[in-house]
């Protein structure tokens, strides 16, 4: 006797996801990202004036490093609340950028329109990995580029999910995000259509008081965090916070002053046939 596993509910998932994303306030969090979206937008080539697509934008770090570079951005994410604050970012630097609630699953643009799209930790926390990955392909026209920057599996983010998930079981069927960070996964996902692929392997330091400073803020404004905490008893609290402390602890480079954790990500350039 066989079974067959049930596909995952991906419009359940992302539900959850939104009301994740929406808790807390990613933007205390996010708005120290920004030298990752820079160095994106560097690695990416913007030109003034090129049609540049952020998904899953968060607070737009990537958003304001194209637009900055006089690029004509659409920035996009399926939580309204977080495009408001990249609309304020936008507005308080005179920055002229279109703002668009959508789901990076379901992109609601045209074929071949942009000459870059990009996701700086935001696309890989898509549920439904492949059809993400169609939909970038899909809006990104013959000869542009797709830049990424996503966590790797092995850093610092990639093991705190992990930490997370051995607390909080993460939902059945659905591919640790951190996978995204992964060059096989990248070459699966984008390899057939890519004239180029390139990835490099950084790290963007986390720079807090402390492990505990860092815990508080993650605990109170990153979604992910927020969430899993609130979930818990108090016994599933404290054994949540002790294991992010110790992860913190044994990554720290600081010396005492103030905590430094390195968090490698990938950073990825596709050009696209």
């Amino acid at each position: 006797m066989t079974t067959t596993s049930a596909a995952p509910d991906y419009t359940a998932i992302k539900q959850r996801q939104q009301a994740t994303w929406a808790s807390g306030d990613y933007t205390i969090v996010g708005t120290t990202l920004q030298i990752v979206g820079e160095a994106l937008a560097e690695a990416a080539d913007v030109r003034a004036d090129e049609l540049v697509l952020d998904v899953a934008a968060g607070n737009g770090n990537a958003t304001l490093a194209a637009a900055r570079r006089y690029a004509r951005v659409t920035s996009t994410d399926y939580v309204p609340a977080l495009l408001e604050k990249g609309r304020l970012r936008a507005d308080a630097e005179a920055l002229d950028v279109h703002f668009e609630t959508a789901d990076a699953e379901s992109l609601p643009f045209e074929e071949d329109r942009f000459d870059v799209v990009m996701s700086t930790f935001g696309v890989m926390f898509s549920p439904d990995h492949a059809t993400a990955a169609r939909e970038m392909l899909r809006v990104v026209r013959p000869g542009g580029r797709i830049a990424m920057a996503n966590w790797t599996p092995e850093g610092f983010i990639g093991r705190l999910f992990k930490t997370i998930g051995a607390h909080v079981t993460p939902p059945a069927g659905v591919k640790s995000p951190a996978l995204w960070g992964a060059e096989a996964h990248i070459v699966s996902l984008f390899g057939p259509r890519a004239r180029q692929l390139h990835i490099e392997r950084k790290l963007f330091n986390f720079r807090y008081r402390s492990a505990e400073h860092f815990l508080q803020v993650f605990r109170d404004y990153y979604g992910p965090t927020h969430k899993a905490f609130s979930s818990l008893d108090a016994a599933g609290k404290a054994a949540l916070e002790r294991d992010i402390l110790a992860l913190l602890n044994e990554l720290d480079v600081g010396g005492g002053r103030g905590l430094v954790v390195p968090s490698e990500y990938a950073e990825i350039v596709i050009t696209v046939d």
